[in-house]
């Protein structure tokens, strides 16, 4: 499934970066660009294909369109995370906040629809979801603004469009949507663990830590430095005999 080339701002920052780091996320979006144009081709060639009835040349040029276009999957869920990661980090935005800068419609969807869920699992009882203005979309109009606007009332939740027109106030409680009246958008250095982890490691579910390769990973990997990450499944794998024991021993209590 590739995504159209729909991102919100002039810039996929919303800092100032390095000229490193523009560079980073650009050849990924360029990558993505070439294997989609790649995938075009060779799917226009098997419609060939098959309307002259050639049905082996058909299939092979399927096949390479296939490929082609799973390629360009890759390097933008790459650019995506990278993006995500760089813009979402503690201190550059809230604990409250999720930045989607940089973000095409269909990443942003899958990312606020994650980030909701951890914040109801969690407790938060409200989002600020930073979506653009569309001031640099085609003909000026917001693309992300109204698939977030749509995951909200899929999901029953009440939202309102902030004094920045750039940004969503999500209510996680049922109530009404009122932001903050004094609340204006810049980091406020909340305690992170009132929301719990910083963004990055809990509101992107494309997975894991991909390596973009070379000098890329290594930059990121000296803004972000070491992570590490709890093993849920391990340490449940751990106590699951011992659970088990614990069950059938209160199942005897009451026999």
């Amino acid at each position: 499934m590739s995504h159209a080339p729909t991102r919100i701002g002039g810039s996929a920052f919303n800092h100032s970066q390095s000229a490193d780091a523009e560079a980073a996320y650009d050849r990924l979006r360029d990558q993505a660009r070439s294997e989609q144009s790649q995938h075009q081709h060779y799917a226009a060639e098997a419609r060939k294909a098959y309307e002259r009835g050639d049905g082996a040349t058909a299939h092979e040029m399927s096949t390479k369109s296939k490929q082609y276009a799973a390629k360009a999957d890759e390097y933008n869920k790459q650019a995506s995370d990278y993006i995500f990661r760089e813009n979402n980090a503690v201190g550059r935005v809230d604990g409250d906040t999720i930045d989607l800068h940089g973000q095409f419609v269909e990443e942003a969807e899958e990312i606020v629809t994650q980030r909701i869920k951890y914040a109801q699992q969690t407790g938060q009882s409200h989002l600020h979801v930073i979506v653009g203005k569309g001031n640099h979309s085609a003909n000026h109009i917001q693309k992300i603004k109204p698939a977030v606007e749509n995951i909200c009332k899929d999901l029953g939740l009440n939202y309102h469009t902030e004094q920045n027109e750039g940004r969503i106030y999500v209510d996680l409680t049922g109530g009404q949507a009122r932001p903050p009246t004094n609340y204006g958008g810049a980091p406020q250095n909340y305690d992170q663990q009132q929301y719990g982890q910083p963004q990055y490691q809990t509101a992107y579910p494309l997975g894991g830590n991909p390596q973009y390769g070379g000098q890329q990973q290594q930059h990121h990997q000296q803004q972000q430095g070491p992570q590490e990450h709890f093993d849920y499944a391990g340490e449940a794998k751990k106590y699951m005999p011992l659970a088990k024991k614990i069950f059938y021993l209160l199942k005897s209590c009451f026999r």
